[in-house]
């Protein structure tokens, strides 16, 4: 079973490298220094990740991998992007 709070936002960290899972979420309009809220989840039965539902800086909806993403903030806001600032990992 695949659950997420609802306040989820997540950082993007993207790997690199030949095995790196895609899409490569840094050519898929999103950036490094922005929080993304999760939409979804989904956890296809062919492989051990999971892959989040997120949208980008162009309002388009992509499924990133877990290894490209990291933990970013519990907010309860309606926005779906939010600044990240790396003192806020520190808090």
């Amino acid at each position: 079973m695949l659950a997420f709070h609802p306040h989820l936002f997540v950082r993007i960290q993207e790997l690199t490298g030949p095995r790196a899972p895609m899409p490569r979420p840094l050519d898929s309009g999103f950036v490094e220094d922005r929080l993304y809220r999760v939409l979804g989840m989904f956890n296809p039965s062919e492989t051990s990740d999971a892959y989040f539902v997120l949208a980008n800086d162009r309002d388009e909806m992509w499924f990133i991998c877990q290894r490209h993403l990291r933990f970013g903030a519990l907010v309860d806001t309606p926005q779906h992007h939010l600044p990240w600032v790396a003192q806020q990992a520190a808090d």
